[in-house]
């Protein structure tokens, strides 16, 4: 069975490693998957198993008829059972390039909850009338089905399809051994963010926070994982000449970085369900999560970590030093979060979900 995926690019994102896991996992199982990237290819293309499975449709800046076109002729190529559009720019190109979802399969994938301008009226309705295009939509979280359904999208159509994290790759390790070789002394509080450097992410809250956190915690360090995105040079502004702040830019081992935590943050005001959350949680790294976002679906509060509305920096700031300040408890939920990845959240479950909506699409 043939897959093909349709995302913008394949640089470093929650969602582009989704795409790169399913690739790798279902190799096995006798699919053969392809990706097609609107813009360009990115540093996670060498993930993607098989040569020549990486095809750039080489669209220009606003619409480009042209991306159209070329996806037309790869997809007549092709011929895959299913194409799996990822986000909007991707299904818009798919619905034009399938006449309507009529001379392909879509399966569409929602991977974060509706930013403000996708809320406007007429964005809705340019929305419902791609969701005509596609066989099913997934989401990656209950949250967001509950939000299109609220929204007057087609809910018979749309289900979710957690994130799942390889296990065996994030899992715990010396914290201290970690922690040195970033350079960060091994005794030091260690705070983290990872993730792109989007306006949603919310890096600057976290940076403004940290004052009141030293304060408490004189060694404390906010290590700051992840490249790319509009906010990068703002951020890294914000965070010039900090001793207390470091930035490793993007890791292809996120892992390590990670075992290097006392505590993961996630200030975000728009996820699907944060890889980061799962990848941290796998490597028994207790999260502090803001509300929403799909956390309530991962995050038990005072079992596995923690969830608080994060709106300003003294909230973070406050919640940070109230986790810190108790290092015994931390090791409890960083132990029961991974024992929740590994019981609801392995790469396997989410495979096996996709497999079957893939047959199912195709039949």
């Amino acid at each position: 069975m043939r897959i093909l995926h349709l995302v913008n690019s394949l640089d470093p994102g929650g969602m582009e490693n989704g795409v790169c896991n399913i690739a790798a996992g279902l190799e096995a199982r006798g699919m053969e998957t392809h990706v097609a990237c609107l813009e360009r290819t990115g540093a996670f293309s060498a993930r993607v198993p098989g040569a020549n499975r990486i095809h750039v449709l080489h669209k220009a800046g606003g619409f480009s008829l042209r991306a159209s076109w070329n996806l037309a002729r790869l997809l007549r190529k092709l011929r895959p059972a299913v194409l799996h559009t990822h986000n909007l720019g991707p299904l818009i190109y798919a619905s034009v390039a399938t006449v309507g979802g009529r001379t392909a399969r879509i399966l569409h994938g929602e991977h974060s909850q509706l930013a403000p301008w996708e809320l406007e009226p007429r964005r809705i309705r340019q929305r419902q009338r791609l969701y005509r295009a596609c066989r099913e939509i997934h989401t990656v979280s209950r949250e967001q089905v509950a939000e299109l359904g609220s929204l007057g999208f087609p809910e018979s159509k749309i289900f979710a399809i957690p994130n799942g994290v390889d296990t065996a790759r994030f899992s715990p390790g010396s914290q201290e051994k970690a922690a040195l070789a970033l350079d960060i002394p091994g005794s030091a509080p260690v705070i983290g963010l990872v993730g792109r450097f989007g306006p949603f992410k919310r890096h600057d809250a976290l940076i403004a926070a940290l004052p009141a956190i030293r304060t408490a915690f004189r060694d404390a360090r906010l290590l700051l994982v992840g490249g790319g995105g509009s906010e990068e040079k703002r951020i890294r502004e914000l965070a010039a000449g900090n001793p207390g702040i470091c930035i490793t830019g993007f890791r292809s081992d996120p892992e390590s970085c990670y075992r290097a935590m006392d505590l993961l943050v996630v200030p975000s005001i728009n996820e699907g369900m944060s890889n980061a959350v799962l990848e941290a949680m796998a490597c028994g790294i207790a999260v502090l999560a803001n509300t929403g976002c799909g956390h309530e679906e991962i995050i038990i509060p005072g079992e596995n970590g923690h969830i608080a509305p994060l709106a300003n920096p003294e909230d973070i700031a406050h919640h940070i030093i109230e986790m810190l300040n108790d290092r015994e408890r931390l090791s409890i939920l960083g132990e029961n979060a991974r024992k929740t990845v590994q019981n609801r959240f392995s790469i396997e479950t989410m495979l096996n979900a996709y497999e079957q909506t893939y047959r199912r699409i195709a039949a």
